[in-house]
């Protein structure tokens, strides 16, 4: 489990995320598990959660050409779930957990990979308020060239103007920390995953 960032009252402007798609969808408390007052009380749904398009997804080529056989370590983000609660007019807080799958193509080398994934907080469709990048490194057991792996990211904070202001006014964005040719791979909706081609 992760400790991920607090947000402060002042949004950092900028970069604005475009060309997003949802993987799940995020409760609110209240459905998903009562944990008490804020569970009675949340004045709105949880901000949505979900993995960015052109950074769902990661793939290494060991060689130029874009063929199965040059593909070193892959990743993909298979889900994304969020929790939340907040009444009156304290802040969001919550967890992220996150589902990722792991291949080892034919071209990997060695059986241990390290890849970097970032959870942003967003005023929706505006700007990011804060992104925190973890690493996460895969050992693939003998024999075995895919991996699931859930991580969990607890304990965001989200301020709240006043006691009117709802989870949907804000976004949790996923995403692996890619190249801008791994980017331009997904955008092209191209992917490879270690099972492709095999028996």
């Amino acid at each position: 489990m992760r400790n991920m960032f607090k947000i402060g009252p002042k949004a950092i402007m900028g970069l604005v995320l475009v060309s997003a798609v949802a993987l799940t969808g995020c409760r609110t408390t209240q459905e998903a598990l009562s944990i008490g007052e804020a569970a009675e009380r949340n004045p709105g749904p949880c901000p949505r959660a979900f993995a960015l398009y052109d950074a769902a997804r990661i793939v290494e080529f060991m060689a130029p050409q874009e063929t199965f056989q040059n593909v070193g370590f892959t990743g993909e983000i298979a889900g994304v779930r969020s929790l939340c609660r907040y009444y009156g007019e304290r802040p969001i807080t919550g967890d992220i957990e996150v589902t990722f799958d792991f291949g080892r193509g034919p071209s990997a080398n060695g059986s241990t990979a390290t890849y970097e994934y970032f959870v942003a907080a967003t005023r929706k469709n505006i700007a990011v308020m804060n992104k925190q990048v973890f690493p996460l490194t895969v050992t693939f057991p003998a024999g075995e060239d895919r991996v699931r792996v859930t991580e969990t990211v607890a304990n965001y904070e989200i301020p709240r103007a006043d006691e009117g202001t709802s989870g949907e006014n804000f976004e949790l964005i996923v995403g692996f920390v890619v190249t801008p040719q791994q980017r331009a791979f997904n955008a092209e909706g191209k992917r490879f995953r270690v099972s492709v081609g095999q028996n």
